[in-house]
């Protein structure tokens, strides 16, 4: 373990020395300039994913210190993994990053870490015992037995027809996760939540992602978005009138912020509020807002003002539901007596399905003054604040959705026989079960390190970091389980296809993962440089 400390610390000091040198060539007057910082996009990408992922080996580290084998193995296996890739991608490109030439094994840890004899071993343990202890204290393992015991007698035998048949979840479903007080889980008591801290969130949303992502999971996320906002930009009114209802799911959320020309850049939103009498009047197009025609309520937001992120404001608008089995749960369109109108239809995708995710039109739709959140021009901020909490929790459900492919791949392999013997008695199936394994639990360690600074008030920019790694890892560990079953991997009967599936859009919402590497974790890293610079001069 203190060796593979030493080549933790050797891999920050490189990705720092990165840092320092992108942060000279794209700053001016003392701050980082967007147009300077996208030049060096490929290189900012790169530093951000691997700044992730060494930040999540420190994190293991920390985890398996005092466990047993099959945790420090593991450990030390992610320390490898991502030091190799680090000096992988840093080697040819040492003169444009910036990094003085040093010697990527000087002790020989990487090379007797990822001595396949040594990964076979590991994954044998992996085959035995699973991806070892969470780390978890005694009162949020007991949440997670609850959360599992769920989701293996409820969630799971639904999950596979919901995929199958795109359909929406059923409205018995909603009334049981409503009974475990899931929709409350980031809500203070004070409010009717449940809200204990962010552990117990990432534990519940990690459980019930094994089951499905699109069914389980992700039902959490909108209640979370919306209920941060409030928290940070509600008045007392709002708060009193809004969160209860929202913390027992007598309110069902969806996320109006995307449009069809205005993704990630929120600041080319052309979705207009004209205030009116008594309120607003909302004209616009929203895309990919997921559960909007189950929703009673659309967390949607609006130019109110200029051009740019402060002339946005957020809103609560309301809009009537459309309940699974009571009307077409692929479209709306409903009107108003005074004459608005939103109508929206289901987006057909490879996966992610259980909520539907929707293009919503509105016309003229009347908003009261009071549902607005914050001031005019805060709404930006106030959301970015619950999209933060957003990634965080979109990281568990990409835990969870490897987890799950993991349990399928160590049962599938243990049971196929080729060549006269079992799958998993080879040695690469061994080793790739290792690496999984691996992956998965510097993934969750850190999300765990990270829930934990948000609890204070911090872990902004690491939350987009967990979210950045934990996604792109969730694509590798479902397509090696997808791998490992051969055929039947691509044949629905197994459910390996549709973590495969679910997997691709973790990198894409919340945050493509281009916008969250260069704009979030590597603007953000990169000033940190520019501050240590003006505190010396």
């Amino acid at each position: 373990m203190n060796a593979a400390r030493q080549c933790v610390t050797r891999c920050q000091a490189v990705i720092d020395q990165i840092g320092a040198h992108l942060a000279q060539e794209t700053a001016c007057d003392g701050r980082i300039q967007v147009a300077a910082l996208d030049a060096r996009g490929p290189e900012v990408f790169g530093m951000a994913k691997h700044l992730a992922s060494i930040t999540a080996a420190n994190a293991a580290l920390d985890w398996a210190a005092g466990l047993g084998d099959l945790e420090q193995g593991l450990a030390e296996t992610f320390v490898a993994l991502s030091a190799a890739d680090l000096m992988g991608w840093t080697g040819p490109r040492q003169r444009q990053l910036g990094v003085d030439t040093m010697d990527p094994d000087p002790d020989g840890f990487l090379s007797e870490t990822l001595r396949t004899e040594r990964l076979a071993a590991l994954g044998a343990q992996v085959l035995q015992e699973g991806e070892g202890s969470c780390g978890l204290s005694e009162t949020h393992a007991a949440i997670q037995d609850a959360f599992d015991r769920f989701t293996k007698a409820e969630l799971e035998p639904l999950a596979e027809q919901i995929h199958r048949e795109d359909a929406l979840l059923p409205e018995a479903l909603l009334d049981q996760l409503r009974e475990l007080g899931i929709f409350g889980i980031s809500i203070p008591e004070s409010y009717g939540g449940s809200h204990v801290d962010h552990t117990t969130m990432i534990v519940a949303t990690e459980s019930l992602s094994r089951g499905s992502l699109g069914a389980g999971g992700s039902v959490i996320t909108r209640p979370e978005i919306c209920a941060k906002a409030l928290l940070a930009g509600g008045t007392d009114a709002q708060k009193q009138a809004w969160l209860p209802v929202i913390a027992t799911g007598q309110r069902m959320v969806s996320v109006a912020v995307t449009e069809p020309d205005a993704g990630s850049d929120v600041s080319a939103m052309r979705t207009t509020a004209t205030p009116v009498d008594g309120g607003y009047l909302i004209n616009g197009e929203k895309t990919w807002c997921t559960f909007a025609g189950r929703a009673d309520t659309l967390l949607l937001l609006a130019r109110t003002g200029d051009a740019g992120h402060r002339g946005l404001s957020l809103f609560l608008v309301d809009k009537p539901a459309t309940l699974a089995g009571e009307g077409d749960e692929y479209a709306f369109d409903h009107s108003q007596t005074q004459g608005g109108r939103i109508s929206g239809s289901a987006i057909a995708t490879v996966g992610y399905r259980g909520m539907h995710s929707f293009s919503v039109q509105l016309e003229d739709w009347f908003v009261p003054a009071d549902q607005r959140i914050g001031e005019e021009g805060e709404g930006f901020y106030l959301v970015m604040k619950g999209f933060a909490g957003g990634r965080i929790q979109t990281a568990a459900r990409a835990i969870g959705v490897m987890s799950a492919a993991l349990s399928a791949a160590r049962n599938y392999t243990s049971e196929r026989h080729v060549f006269g013997g079992k799958l998993s008695d080879l040695r690469l199936t061994q080793v790739k079960l290792a690496e999984m394994a691996a992956r998965i639990q510097a993934s969750r360690q850190l999300a765990l390190v990270v829930g934990h600074q948000m609890d204070t008030g911090g872990g902004t920019m690491e939350a987009a970091l967990v979210k950045l790694m934990s996604c792109k890892e969730a694509e590798w560990v479902t397509r090696e389980a997808m791998q490992l079953h051969g055929g039947m991997g691509y044949a629905e009967e197994y459910p390996v296809s549709r973590y495969w599936q679910d997997a691709r859009v973790l990198s894409i919402f919340e945050g493509a993962e281009e916008v969250l590497a260069i704009r979030v974790i590597g603007r953000g890293f990169l000033s940190s440089f520019l501050e240590v610079q003006e505190q010396s001069a």
